[in-house]
């Protein structure tokens, strides 16, 4: 296949894949980000050691009962293992990625493809438009099949397909038999019959397999910026491009956009040869699939599973950094839910099948690396049942009214807040540096989206491997509302949407963000009960101060940061956004049928949301700041 590279069918269109998303300066700054990330460990290791030096000291010399400060301490310490593992992986982005953007030319001989649009009960017409831009591929229409693999056997999408093959012969619709008391596995299970059926079509199975989601709408130049990654490498076994939306909300209020994880974390990935496939938009040498069995089966995440099998057999993967293909992100809270959940256990199981990456044949030639990098996230996956009970012990730490942070000196209190100041500005710096490729935004609304999204998490990842069934365990353990959400809310239809009691109900009840209101209930008035009694207890000003950052106002504030994060699915019930109607989004050729998402759409909007939590996180660092200050002419 290295023909193809000396005839000079594969050009070099550029030294970076995603020269386009991020360049000039922004390139040269983010080469800190290690150096700044490391900083930020180092930094936030030396106060939690002055934290647990200090509480030790009050403890040897006063003899008194400091239950809160232990506990504010453990909440801080508990954190931290998670946090420490996250940036020291994040620090991997020191080591250089240089795939290239490369584009496979000309229309003779060229490898030939089988693209799969998987699909199951999607709207047809969602479906008929991945359909036919599958189709309309500036490739050879006789070098490439696209096969409709439906697995909800709708006669109205078969006849629709039927239609469309008259305009394009190389678009089939196949749907397999589901026997009843048989396990069909899923989506996984509709690829393998895909796979197995095509080897029956004249000519036989293509030298490359491809597969989209039923939403995911491909770029025209889609195979041919994928194949040459490839072609030019025997060992790679599949090239997969970043998912993106085009229906992403204005702000991106609940965090659906994926921007984060394919911006930043997957390219970190593939440095280390430990890419895993997204989903949707890879292709797949036949060979390679033929070598791991087909796409495995038994879990519900059958993309990372299929990745973790290429990379543990020793072939590559590669994560193509463009923009390749834009589909749509839930358009209801629920299926949210229902979908993060279901990734963060599938992600979960992967790893328990493949003995979190550290032994087994299934892994005999995955790199140290690779293995490093799998296993973090394997086990940061159950970081959120970690947080959430850290995150709820907050509320109570504020209500009991005891001090926070306990010290012996008053030297000992100005250097305490002190070197909290030094994490803070740390991390806002360090922040600033490692979200350049996805934006600072983005970054910092998946900082929030980890938070308030936790006990969700929480509850799906105990029920699945930690609950008896007895108790309410279940083995899918995604999250379900409780009850019926009844019709649909349609709460992003600025005309059709239903009220705000039926929302409330829905996500505060059904969908258990009533957690998420008390946790903000408790806090605000945990602190406002604390400061009134500082200003009761205390008679003079300095110490009136003392006690209020002690016991309740700690820099940086942090119970301010988790309630504005804590609030978001109860902001998103009063006010949710308003999206477009779909076609509103697409242009579309009225003679073909043919859309692709307009411009504007494939990027997500600034917001007045973005605008607050921004003004929040200022205020709060300014705040931290004139704390520091007040150590040298007050405190």
């Amino acid at each position: 296949m290295n023909d193809y590279k000396r005839a000079g069918t594969i050009v070099r269109l550029h030294d970076r894949d995603d020269a386009e998303q991020w360049k000039g300066i922004k390139r040269y700054f983010y080469l800190f980000a290690p150096v700044l990330i490391f900083m930020d460990v180092v930094l936030y290791l030396l106060y939690l050691g002055f934290r647990l030096y200090c509480n030790i000291d009050v403890q040897r010399t006063t003899k008194i009962n400091a239950g809160a400060a232990w506990i504010f301490f453990g909440v801080e310490f508990l954190i931290t293992i998670p946090y420490l593992m996250n940036n020291g992986w994040a620090m991997f982005a020191l080591k250089t990625r240089n795939r290239p953007r490369l584009r496979l030319m000309g229309s003779h001989d060229l490898p030939t493809v089988d693209v799969f649009v998987t699909c199951c009960k999607e709207d047809n017409d969602v479906i008929m438009d991945t359909a036919r831009a599958s189709c309309d591929q500036d490739y050879p229409q006789d070098r490439f099949r696209v096969i409709i693999l439906d697995d909800g056997k709708s006669q109205e999408l078969e006849q629709m397909a039927e239609e469309a093959s008259h305009m394009w012969p190389n678009l089939i619709y196949m749907s397999r038999e589901k026997i009843p008391g048989k396990p069909h596995h899923f989506k996984a299970g509709n690829l393998n019959f895909g796979l197995e059926q095509i080897t029956l079509l004249p000519g036989g199975s293509a030298e490359f397999v491809a597969a989209l989601d039923a939403d995911m709408i491909p770029e025209p130049h889609w195979l041919r910026a994928c194949l040459p990654h490839l072609l030019t490498d025997r060992k790679v076994a599949m090239a997969c491009p970043p998912q993106l939306f085009y229906n992403t909300p204005r702000s991106d209020p609940i965090g659906q956009s994926l921007d984060f994880f394919v911006h930043v974390t997957e390219p970190i990935k593939d440095t280390l040869n430990a890419a895993w496939c997204t989903g949707s938009g890879y292709i797949c040498r036949r060979s390679a699939l033929d070598d791991i069995g087909g796409i495995p089966v038994g879990g519900i995440a059958e993309d990372v599973a299929t990745s973790n099998l290429f990379i543990g057999k020793g072939w590559t993967t590669a994560y193509v950094h463009e923009p390749l293909q834009f589909g749509t992100v839930p358009e209801d809270f629920s299926s949210h839910l229902k979908q993060r959940s279901r990734w963060c256990i599938g992600t979960v199981e992967n790893a328990m099948n493949m003995n979190f990456y550290l032994y087994g044949a299934k892994i005999k030639h995955m790199t140290t690396l690779a293995r490093l990098s799998s296993f973090l996230i394997g086990i940061l996956s159950f970081y959120p049942i970690l947080f959430t009970i850290s995150l709820f012990s907050i509320p109570v730490i504020l209500i009991l009214g005891r001090p926070l942070v306990i010290f012996t000196s008053e030297n000992q209190f100005r250097w305490l807040i002190r070197s909290a100041f030094a994490t803070v500005i740390s991390r806002r710096i360090m922040e600033f540096f490692l979200y350049i490729p996805a934006g600072y935004h983005t970054g910092q609304r998946y900082a929030r989206y980890q938070i308030w999204m936790a006990p969700y998490l929480c509850i799906s990842l105990v029920r699945a491997f930690f609950l008896p069934k007895w108790l309410g365990g279940t083995s899918g353990g995604t999250f379900k509302p409780t009850g019926s959400l009844g019709s649909a809310l349609n709460e992003r239809d600025e005309d059709q949407r239903k009220g705000l009691f039926v929302r409330m109900w829905a996500i505060l009840i059904q969908c258990q963000a009533v957690f998420h209101l008390m946790f903000v209930w408790f806090c605000i008035t945990g602190a406002t009960i604390v400061t009134y009694k500082c200003f009761i207890i205390e008679l003079d000003t300095y110490h009136i101060l003392q006690c209020m950052i002690t016991h309740a106002w700690w820099p940086p504030v942090t119970w301010i940061f988790l309630c504005s994060s804590m609030w978001t699915p109860v902001a998103y019930a009063i006010s949710p956004p308003t999206v477009p109607d779909r076609e509103e989004l697409l242009n579309r050729d009225d003679k073909t049928g043919i859309a692709h998402p307009r411009e504007v759409t494939k990027k997500t909007a600034f917001g007045a949301q973005a605008f607050f939590f921004e003004a929040e996180y200022t205020i709060t660092t300014v705040y931290t700041a004139l704390c520091f200050a007040s150590t040298f002419f007050f405190f």
